[in-house]
């Protein structure tokens, strides 16, 4: 399927359905969706923990529920499915390329070098922290690299790394954000989850300094989002918030069960506050400033005694605060199975905000390329947007 066919399908689809996916549970207890669909309410409230735990972290399983009671979202799926791109070998470089680099990020790493396969011009490596990815393209592909990174500590580190290792690898301390000598002609730059605006301005300030070749796997969509996300592309009809953007990377799928536990509890115990918010108070869901850690860590009781301080509100008594905690658990509960409509559609938004960068690339004279660069289960964001200007 060519880019723009897979972008309009995709635009279409998501803006028809715009009513399951957008409302957001956490905020609205019951989404106006429940009473026009009260048979796919009913399945999920009456799901296991088990299931709800797997579909929340598994769009496609989420969405073929969601079909089995509305058929028509079953396009989305097809929409979605990109192909695994196809790399070349990398030679074997042993262990000695990989110190200081967990095992996971460098299967990454390897991963999208593979994927991004033979590179003849000078790298940018954007955004690279200890030029890891800089380092691997420059033992492969023979070619001097610049690793761009606003960190001076993790370019001072880097340089070490890159004389150990024997490479052409120079470090320029610079933020992407405001840098005006990079990126230059004639590169072909690598970014490997840079986040939000910074793989944005990659491939804007690319295309108009005429970078030769684009390999991106794009992370944090809403990062750099004020409030709408603003499309590159053209012909789009789909609007998107920033908290839309933001559904776009909510996977679990490679937390620990630790990590997961404490998910779950920051989740009950901010909807135990916004319960006791709106009980006070009498308003709707209204945001709050990031919550420490440490308040999460500490009794319920404590927990909402310190929000309420800092949010103006009367102080809840011990009896107050249990019945809250037991009320968040239960709306934690809740959330879970409702969210599960808004996961089925994760994947699809994030194709489509790849696409928009994929198909700007198109536009303005490159041959792109759009597919996973590795297995999800090694990072949910597997995404590679690979572009050589025509």
């Amino acid at each position: 399927m060519k880019l723009i066919e897979r972008q309009q399908g995709l635009d279409a689809e998501l803006l028809n359905f715009h009513g399951l996916w957008h409302p957001q549970p956490f905020r609205e207890p019951r989404p106006q969706w429940c009473e026009h669909w009260p048979s796919l309410f009913n399945e999920l409230m009456g799901l296991p923990e088990a299931d709800i735990a797997r579909l929340n972290d598994d769009s496609e399983a989420a969405l073929a529920l969601l079909a089995r009671h509305i058929p028509a979202v079953s396009p989305l799926s097809h929409l979605a499915d990109l192909p695994v791109l196809q790399g070349t070998s990398l030679p074997e470089r042993g262990a000695h390329w990989a110190w200081e680099i967990p095992g996971r990020k460098r299967e990454q790493i390897e991963a999208f070098a593979a994927a991004a396969g033979q590179g003849r011009q000078p790298v940018l490596d954007w955004c690279g922290g200890k030029g890891h990815l800089g380092r691997l393209l420059a033992l492969t592909w023979q070619t001097p690299v610049h690793t761009l990174e606003i960190d001076a500590g993790l370019c001072e580190a880097g340089e070490g790394l890159a004389q150990r290792a024997g490479v052409r690898q120079q470090f320029v301390v610079s933020d992407a954000l405001t840098a005006t000598d990079w990126p230059q002609a004639g590169q072909h730059a690598v970014a490997l989850h840079a986040c939000g605006e910074l793989h944005r301005r990659l491939i804007r300030d690319g295309v108009d300094k005429g970078i030769g070749s684009f390999d991106v796997a794009p992370c944090c969509y809403y990062r750099g989002v004020a409030e709408n996300y603003q499309a590159l592309s053209a012909n789009l009809h789909l609007a998107l918030t920033r908290d839309d953007t933001r559904l776009a990377v909510t996977e679990t799928v490679t937390s620990s069960p630790r990590e997961t536990r404490q998910r779950d509890r920051a989740i009950a115990w901010k909807l135990g506050f916004d319960a006791y918010r709106r009980t006070v108070s009498g308003d709707a869901y209204r945001s709050f400033k990031p919550v420490p850690e440490a308040w999460i860590r500490a009794e319920f009781a404590d927990f909402l005694a310190w929000m309420a301080e800092r949010e103006r509100l009367p102080l809840p008594s011990t009896s107050v605060a249990a019945q809250f905690e037991a009320r968040g658990w239960q709306r934690r509960n809740e959330v879970m199975r409702l969210s599960i409509v808004r996961h089925a559609f994760r994947r699809a938004i994030e194709v489509w905000l790849a696409l928009d960068l994929a198909c700007f690339l198109n536009e303005r004279g490159y041959v792109v390329g759009l597919g996973c660069f590795c297995d999800r289960r090694l990072t949910p964001r597997n995404l590679l947007i690979s572009a050589r200007l025509a």
